[in-house]
């Protein structure tokens, strides 16, 4: 009895690492099918269009919102911080580098994972599952080159430029809440603030954002693309994304920070 149990749990681990193995070799060709894809004609710019509307437009309004609440958070935060050491005048650099290094790209991606990453996730999910995907193969069009190109690229696009707009919101919330609730200096805060932030900081936050949003589009795309049959299928595909989107962000953004911290200093 004991040499079974221990058969049996040997074969459940194997399963276990043999399934993920399996799964992770599946991601990944899955991004190279959807690359190879994304540099062949046929183009069909019209439905990057619409999805970048989607994505990136319908995003707006929330990322500014938590955008001028960073900032301003920041902007207290750091009055508090370094009025403790008579450096008040570098309020502006702290909350300028913090949004544009780490914060804008971070949250900004986690608000579009929110958003529109779950919305990809599901709906590409109830295509499948009302075999509307099948329905494209029928009539000769590539389903990957028709629904997962245009939102790839899409999320490419839009996280990047979102993420200009939250840092932008962002420093001029952190401006306000400082100059007319701190009493900080308008004029020191721009100018420490104008030194401290270098070229090397902005591109940054500019390749983050790039790889934040290929994770969020590829993996959202992905779970719609295996889901289960049935609401409860589309129910835990999306979870999924949004959760597993998620962590690979922050996990993302520690090695990203350790590489290009090397690279541009």
């Amino acid at each position: 009895m004991p040499v079974q149990y221990l058969v049996a749990a040997t074969q459940r681990t194997g399963r276990g690492i043999l399934s993920s193995f399996s799964s992770f070799g599946a991601v990944w060709i899955f991004l190279f099918k959807v690359l190879y894809r994304i540099f062949t004609p046929p183009f069909r710019p019209s439905l990057v269009i619409q999805q970048l509307y989607s994505i990136g437009v319908q995003s707006v309004a929330v990322v500014a919102l938590v955008a001028v609440f960073t900032g301003a958070v920041l902007a207290v935060q750091s009055e508090y911080t370094l009025s403790k050491f008579g450096a008040t005048a570098f309020s502006g650099p702290a909350v300028a580098l913090s949004l544009i290094r780490e914060l804008g790209p971070v949250l900004t991606a986690l608000m579009v994972n929110g958003r529109a990453g779950s919305a990809m996730t599901a709906e590409l999910g109830i295509m499948k599952i009302t075999e509307q995907v099948d329905a494209l193969r029928s009539m000769a069009v590539d389903p990957l080159r028709y629904l997962m190109v245009p939102r790839i690229v899409a999320g490419l696009i839009s996280v990047p430029l979102l993420t200009a707009l939250f840092d932008i919101v962002g420093i001029l919330g952190g401006f306000f809440v400082g100059v007319y609730t701190l009493d900080l200096s308008s004029g020191t805060f721009w100018a420490q603030m104008v030194i401290a932030v270098e070229k090397v900081d902005v591109i940054s936050g500019l390749v983050k954002s790039i790889m934040f949003g290929l994770c969020i589009s590829w993996i959202a795309c992905y779970k719609g693309w295996t889901c289960g049959f049935g609401a409860v299928g589309v129910n835990r595909a999306t979870t999924s994304a949004v959760v597993t989107a998620s962590v690979v962000i922050l996990v993302l953004d520690y090695f990203l920070t350790s590489i290009l911290t090397q690279v541009f200093l």
